[in-house]
C-alpha cells in the first residue's frame, strides 16, 4: 500500500513536539462513515540498545481472525528516547513495512497510545493521519488517570488527562488487568472498544497486536543472533 510522505522528519525533540502540536488539530475522533471492517491490521514496533528498530504488521480477517498477510521491516534510529515522542523512533520503520503490504486494511490497531498522550497526539494519531485509514491504540499501560473498571469482561472506565476524557480502560478478560484504548483517527471510542472486544476471544490483548508483538520479538532475536555471530 502507498503511504503519503510525512512532513519533514524532526531531528530534535523540540522539532518533534512542534510537529505534534501542529498536527493534533487534524485528528477526527469520529466515524466518517458507517464502520465496515472486513480486514484489520495490528502494528507493533520494538528496538534494542544499539538503535536497531523493527516493525511488524499482521492483517486479519475480522470474521475468522485468520492471518491473511504479514509485513515486516528493519531500520535504525538515532532519535533520542523521550517519553511521548516514541513515534519518531518507530514510525519510519513502520511506514517501510506498510509499503510492502499488497492491500490497505480497513482498520489499524496500534500497540501504542492515541489521544491518551500528553499532547493528545500519540503514535496512533500520527499513523492515522499519514494513512487516512481508521486507527486507534491499544496500550498495555495507561497514560492518564482512571478508576479501575468492574471485574467482568466488557467493563470499562474513562481515562482522563487534566480532566479531559482521552480513552478507556477496558476489561477484555474477567479478573485480568484491562487494556487502555484511545482513538487515533477516523474512528470513535465506542467503535474502537467494540472492535477490541471482538478481537479478544482468548487473551487480554487483541489478536492483531498480540501477533504483531510476537513477530517483532522474533525479528529482534534474529538481529541479536546475527550480531553475536558476527562478533565470534
Amino acid at each position: 500500500m502507498k503511504v503519503a510522505n510525512p512532513d519533514p522528519w524532526p531531528r530534535t525533540p523540540e522539532e518533534a513536539v512542534a510537529l505534534q502540536d501542529r498536527l493534533r488539530s487534524r485528528v477526527i475522533a469520529a466515524n466518517p462513515r458507517p464502520p465496515e471492517f472486513r480486514t484489520v491490521a495490528g502494528l507493533d514496533s520494538a528496538y534494542d540498545d544499539d538503535g536497531n528498530v523493527v516493525a511488524a504488521i499482521v492483517v486479519l480477517d475480522t470474521t475468522t481472525l485468520e492471518t491473511i498477510e504479514t509485513a515486516t521491516a528493519r531500520g535504525t534510529t538515532d532519535f533520542p528516547y523521550v517519553p511521548g515522542l516514541l513515534a519518531f523512533r518507530e514510525l519510519p520503520t513502520t511506514l517501510a513495512a506498510l509499503e510492502t503490504l499488497t492491500a490497505a486494511p480497513d482498520l489499524f490497531i496500534c500497540d501504542a497510545q492515541g489521544l491518551a498522550h500528553p499532547r493528545r497526539f500519540g503514535f496512533a494519531c500520527h499513523l492515522g493521519l499519514l494513512t487516512g485509514i481508521p486507527t486507534f491504540g491499544v496500550a498495555k499501560n495507561a497514560w492518564g488517570e482512571f478508576e479501575e473498571p468492574a471485574r467482568e469482561r466488557g467493563a470499562s472506565s474513562v481515562i482522563t488527562i487534566d480532566g479531559d476524557p482521552v480513552g478507556r480502560a477496558l476489561r477484555t478478560r474477567t479478573d485480568v488487568k484491562p487494556v487502555y484504548v484511545s482513538v487515533g483517527h477516523l474512528i470513535d471510542l465506542e467503535t474502537a472498544c467494540a472492535q477490541v472486544l471482538s478481537l479478544t476471544p482468548e487473551y487480554r490483548q487483541p489478536e492483531t497486536t498480540r501477533r504483531a508483538d510476537h513477530l517483532c520479538r522474533q525479528l529482534l532475536r534474529e538481529i541479536g543472533a546475527a550480531g553475536t555471530t558476527s562478533r565470534n
